[in-house]
């Protein structure tokens, strides 16, 4: 029975882990927006006049710590960031379960 409560245990460990990693990329993310929000305004307000706004300079630091960023992204939540690792089977579940439904017998 010990050995029950030490793998739930080590469970609850693993999963505050990854409860802290994804907590850490969603407050990277919302320090990067408002970082940049913060410096493109201010690039944008300190422009001389005849000044062009869109060049690279005025977006590199949202370019590079975007780069980070999305490693970033990757470390946390895995290759398949947006479809999910199962996204296919249950793509084709959910389409299985709906041709059978709507077929007229």
């Amino acid at each position: 029975m010990e050995n029950l409560n030490f793998t739930e245990q080590q469970r609850f460990e693993r999963a505050q882990k990854r409860v802290k990693k994804i907590s850490g990329f969603y407050k990277h993310l919302m320090a990067y927006v408002l970082v940049n929000l913060f410096l493109i305004t201010l690039q944008y307000f300190n422009l001389d006049k005849g000044e062009n706004f869109l060049k690279f300079s005025t977006f590199s630091t949202a370019f590079f710590w975007g780069i980070g960023l999305t490693f970033h992204a990757v470390s946390v939540f895995g290759k398949n960031i947006f479809l999910g690792s199962n996204w296919e089977e249950k793509k084709i579940q959910q389409f299985m379960e709906k041709e059978k439904t709507s077929k007229w017998e």
